[in-house]
């Protein structure tokens, strides 16, 4: 039997790791974002439906059950409705076990599908989008390429939304530097509050070699956050946020502290934990730990 084919680095989102991952394109569709070095190795393009058909029916007769199925790879939705609509399909009829599909979506896959694309592609399976907002700023959002603004990416986030698609937004602390850190706090809460996701991620910044953030940082025009600047920065943003219900996570292996919990309810808890580690109640990891 064979097994999945895989081209290249497979990166998913925390919450996917017990998914099947299933490559349906390689690479990412922007891959101009200035702190990313993920997909610089691939060009974007979209696999053949064919293949990635036969990857699921492949999958189906190796495991047991699959509950959770996870598009790679950085913007899956970009391919076109009638195609993820026939992967859809293959996935409910080959492993009726499944119950929920993930996506990586940018906002430009997200604009060039119509609210109708959307539903249906709720109603055949799609679970959960996940969206990188990076920022709420749009100096910020300039400054990295990212290829849209702020108003721009909160509009696409809202459009999952109505669908009836679960949305994930992930932001990424520490992305303004020591200059613009409390724009980044202020105008990311404000964004999230507009868009009101289900799941929010925060990662923290990580500079890797071959990125323009790397040089940017080498030549001393981007000045890195510490640990204990990167949680006054949370501590901002938890401050400023209104998002009842949503998920928040801070876990991911980048970051210095790892919190968790449902806003609003637990705000003010993870507030404490914050004002603790800035304080030395708490400890940051060790910046050789981060990312492992």
């Amino acid at each position: 039997m064979e097994t999945l084919r895989y081209e290249g680095s497979i990166y998913r989102p925390p919450s996917e790791a017990w998914s099947l991952i299933v490559q349906a394109t390689i690479g990412c569709s922007h891959n101009k974002c200035s702190f990313c070095s993920m997909y610089k190795d691939k060009k974007f393009r979209i696999r053949s439906i064919e293949d990635i058909i036969k990857d699921i029916s492949e999958a189906s007769m190796q495991y047991k059950s699959i509950k959770r199925i996870f598009l790679a790879d950085g913007d899956a939705l970009m391919i076109k409705t009638a195609e993820l609509l026939k992967i859809l399909e293959h996935i409910r009829n080959t492993i009726p076990e499944c119950e929920r599909v993930g996506i990586y979506a940018s906002p430009r896959s997200i604009m060039l599908k119509s609210h109708e694309d959307l539903k249906l592609l709720r109603e055949a399976g799609l679970g959960i989008a996940y969206l990188g907002l990076e920022s709420g700023s749009n100096e910020i959002l300039k400054s990295i390429n990212k290829g849209a603004d702020s108003q721009e990416i909160v509009e696409t986030g809202q459009k999952v939304k109505e669908a009836g698609i679960l949305l994930s937004v992930t932001l990424i602390s520490g992305l303004g530097g020591k200059q613009l850190w409390k724009e980044h706090a202020l105008e990311s809460a404000k964004a999230i509050n507009k868009m009101k996701p289900d799941f929010l991620g925060l990662l923290t910044l990580m500079v890797e070699p071959g990125t323009k953030l790397y040089e940017e940082v080498s030549e001393g025009s981007f000045k890195l956050l510490t640990p204990q600047e990167i949680a006054a920065e949370t501590l901002e943003l938890l401050k400023n946020l209104d998002c009842e219900g949503c998920i928040f996570r801070s876990n991911h292996a980048s970051n210095y502290l790892s919190l968790k919990g449902t806003l609003n309810r637990d705000r003010e808890l993870l507030i404490n934990q914050l004002q603790e580690a800035i304080e030395g109640e708490l400890d940051f990891k060790e910046e050789y730990l981060r990312g492992l």
